[in-house]
């Protein structure tokens, strides 16, 4: 029986580590897609957006409804991602732009961070994603709430609930190095293909070493009797 138990469990951590593999080589993947999109379209509304697609829009930032991210982490430090809708047409969806990440400092921002200049302008980035959680306590955004509203892991549903107006399916991530002086560091993945690589190594390594045990135990009970 313990040689039962044992062998089904080698099995299972080979089988993790299979799955680790299989995940990397999904992101590896995800990777090379994201660097394959290196031109750039001009957004229209209607159009059919890829994954990561590097896109150009222009249009006008809503300034006075903007969004912050709560509980975003970037090298151990607290803060916020600002979302800002651009309205590029009086009759179609907005468009959310996350503009990048701020420091937490104490309630809300620094005014900076939330500053935009006035008038149509054209700005670039990749069809993105909101940020999403394994798991959310209560409501998105609480009701009624001012200006610049605070947003724990928000739905674009949710956000355009909010405006009271609809929005695009996606978000467009805004170039790093650009303008408005936020932080941005946009990658496909949190993890990349290498960390899922080094976890299956050590699923097959652990699965390696009890299969060794068991069956030097085997052996040795055989020879013992």
């Amino acid at each position: 029986m313990p040689y039962a138990l044992g062998a089904v469990l080698v099995a299972q951590l080979a089988g993790l580590g299979v799955w680790q593999i299989s995940r990397g080589q999904d992101k590896r993947a995800v990777q090379e897609a994201f660097d394959r999109q290196t031109g750039l379209t001009r957004f229209v509304h209607g159009m059919d957006v890829e994954p990561h697609q590097r896109l150009s829009a222009e249009g006008t930032f809503d300034a006075a409804h903007q969004f912050l991210l709560d509980n975003i982490v970037v090298d151990g430090r607290n803060g916020h991602y600002v979302l800002t809708p651009l309205a590029y047409s009086d009759d179609e969806p907005l468009l959310i732009v996350n503009r990048g990440w701020v420091a937490a400092t104490g309630e809300d921002v620094e005014p900076s961070a939330l500053a935009l200049p006035d008038g149509r302008l054209t700005i670039s980035g990749r069809a993105g994603a909101l940020p999403r959680a394994g798991y959310r306590m209560g409501a998105a955004i609480e009701f009624p709430s001012t200006w610049p509203q605070h947003a724990v892991f928000p739905t674009l549903d949710e956000l355009a609930a909010s405006l009271g107006r609809e929005v695009q399916p996606f978000v467009l991530l805004l170039d790093p190095g650009g303008d408005y002086g936020l932080l941005r560091r946009w990658e496909p993945t949190e993890m990349g293909p290498g960390r899922h690589y080094a976890y299956a190594f050590q699923w097959f390594a652990m699965a390696a070493v009890l299969a060794g045990l068991l069956a030097w135990n085997f052996r040795k009970r055989g020879h013992g009797q």
